[in-house]
């Protein structure tokens, strides 16, 4: 599959009366988005705001952070199967108005939702302290219940994106980056002496709020599978879920997948991305057996050498973090693991809740219990009312001139399992 990202770079979003883009902004007319909202029925206001890189502002409680993006050309649309008709994506022309993010907030759905700051200490955790951001706040009719809600806004938000996507499809690209994934079979011959690599991506899966979707189903009903790195470029993954903030892969975060940029840069030079395998994450130990028995079973038929495993969440997850490199190595090939930590605010705590001496390659996104104070800042978008309800606070976080004392798992984005933030070790 051959996919051609054209990169529109947007360097400020502003309200207009026409939606367009100019002069690299993103101009908005909110009233037009309005209505897309508002056409279900479950919402029953939104607000739009706009959170640029370096102004004293902070977005609370952030649920879902999506780029906007629109096909131009060849394969399904963005969003399949939830905006868009099941169609398969992964090849063709999208634009990407890159630069720009939306951002949902509202009344909070469950307790892992997060806190971006623009500005100050909190910004340098977070990788949309660095976009330019359109801040979707909804508010749901009376008496609906948590998971009507999520849904609601889960897919208000992709429909505002892809609104905003397609103002790009008929602009010439800053940017174009291409990206061809070989059959397995045509790998083979291409790169015969090169190492075959793959990436067994987990998604959170374990229901009450976690949910992952592809394609528009949810990944706890699909065993473990196969996919095209292209496709989760074009929307074929949808984030649908409240686990901690700092390592929740939000809809942007798999629509820019670092691991996937990082192999596909490496492809045909030093490695051959021979594989892309998609599981879920468990609740029950017969399922989680099940579905690392099909990673390791898919690794084994591909004949890879080495594999990349990506977490999402902590505790539970450690298990099928675990239990899927046991297996994999087990098959004979390697394992390189991506996790984060939780080791107490000392950090001298168990970092994962399981652990084997097979795992013996890992890449920590950092300690999630990190104690800091985010500073008072001038502008709230959202509410400061969940501040201490959400999975990083506690009584006494907030205080009274609107600085927060909270665990980096507050953050959004801050210890993301895919790499994908801005922490690093000396």
């Amino acid at each position: 599959m051959k996919l051609e990202l054209g990169c529109i770079k947007i360097r400020d979003i502003m309200f207009a009366d026409k939606s367009e883009i100019r002069d690299g902004i993103l101009y908005v007319n909110a009233k037009e988005l309005e209505q897309i909202v508002l056409e279900d029925e479950q919402i029953s206001a939104v607000g739009f705001d706009i959170a640029r890189p370096g102004e004293s502002v902070r977005i609370t409680p952030v649920k879902d952070v999506i780029q906007p993006r629109a096909k131009v050309e060849g394969g399904g649309d963005m969003f399949p199967g939830v905006v868009t008709k099941v169609a398969t994506v992964g090849s063709g022309k999208t634009h990407v108005l890159d630069g720009a993010a939306v951002v949902t907030v509202g009344k909070i759905v469950g307790f892992q939702e997060g806190i971006i700051d623009m500005t100050g200490i909190g910004a340098d955790y977070t990788p949309f302290s660095k976009t330019n951001n359109l801040v979707v706040d909804f508010s749901p009719k009376e008496n609906l219940t948590a998971h009507e809600y999520e849904k609601a806004i889960r897919v208000a938000g992709l429909k505002v994106a892809y609104a905003l996507g397609k103002l790009g499809v008929n602009h010439t690209p800053d940017e174009t980056k291409v990206y061809e994934y070989s059959s397995i079979i045509e790998g083979s011959k291409l790169y015969p002496d090169l190492p075959r690599v793959g990436y067994v991506m987990m998604l959170q899966s374990q229901g009450l709020l976690h949910d992952t979707y592809v394609y528009g189903v949810d990944m706890k009903l699909s065993l473990t599978t196969m996919l095209s790195p292209t496709e989760v470029m074009d929307g074929a993954i949808l984030s649908g879920n409240c686990v901690s903030a700092c390592d929740k892969n939000t809809t942007y975060h798999h629509q820019n997948n670092p691991v996937i940029e990082d192999l596909f840069a490496e492809h045909g030079k030093t490695l051959n991305f021979a594989a892309m395998i998609i599981t879920n994450e468990n609740v029950f130990l017969a399922d989680k057996e099940r579905s690392s028995d099909w990673s390791a079973k898919l690794v084994d038929y591909l004949d890879l050498d080495g594999v990349i495993i990506s977490q999402e969440g902590f505790g539970n997850p450690d298990t099928d973090l675990i239990m899927n490199c046991v297996k994999i190595e087990k098959t004979g090939t390697k394992t390189v693991i991506i996790t984060d930590e939780y080791a107490g605010r000392e950090g001298t705590s168990q970092s994962l809740a399981d652990a084997d001496p097979l795992a013996d390659a890992l890449v920590t996104a950092g300690n999630a219990n990190q104690v800091i104070t985010l500073p008072k800042i001038d502008r709230v978008i959202g509410t400061l009312d969940y501040t201490e309800k959400i999975a990083g606070g506690f009584a006494g976080s907030l205080e009274a001139d609107g600085s927060i004392t909270v665990e980096i798992q507050a953050i959004t984005g801050a210890t993301n399992e895919l790499g994908f933030n801005h922490m690093s070790a000396r």
